[in-house]
């Protein structure tokens, strides 16, 4: 896995997760792991954020207050489409999924989960 972290060194994450746990573990697993990432709780604080800033890897959850993540993807879509997005559920089924793809989501990874389906999810992006 050093490689893949020697790679995403060189991109910029976004984080989107309003659950405080999952958020500051993802932020302190990329960021010991060198990588440049910015956690935000809702999305639309990161539809604010993209106006001025680019994004190369967004991982957002689905369920979130306000705007869900698949409302959010497809606003992103409209502005920006280069990214590679990750979808992370608890609440995950087929017709999400489904959805998911048709707004161009790459990756759906159920929660609960651990650093080594998010590592495995970035290695078959890349």
């Amino acid at each position: 896995m050093t490689d893949l972290y020697h790679r995403l060194r060189n991109l910029r994450f976004l984080l989107i997760e309003d659950d405080v746990w999952v958020r500051d573990s993802l932020l302190l697993f990329f960021e010991s792991e060198g990588c440049n990432i910015t956690a935000l709780q809702t999305a639309e604080e990161a539809l604010d954020l993209i106006e001025n800033r680019h994004f190369d890897i967004i991982i957002t959850d689905y369920r979130l207050p306000g705007m869900n993540g698949l409302e959010f993807i497809r606003k992103l879509k409209q502005k920006q489409s280069q990214q590679v997005i990750i979808l992370i559920t608890a609440y995950g089924n087929k017709n999400i999924f489904n959805e998911a793809r048709k707004a161009g989501v790459k990756e759906c990874i159920p929660k609960p989960f651990n650093s080594e389906a998010i590592e495995a999810s970035l290695e078959r992006l890349l």
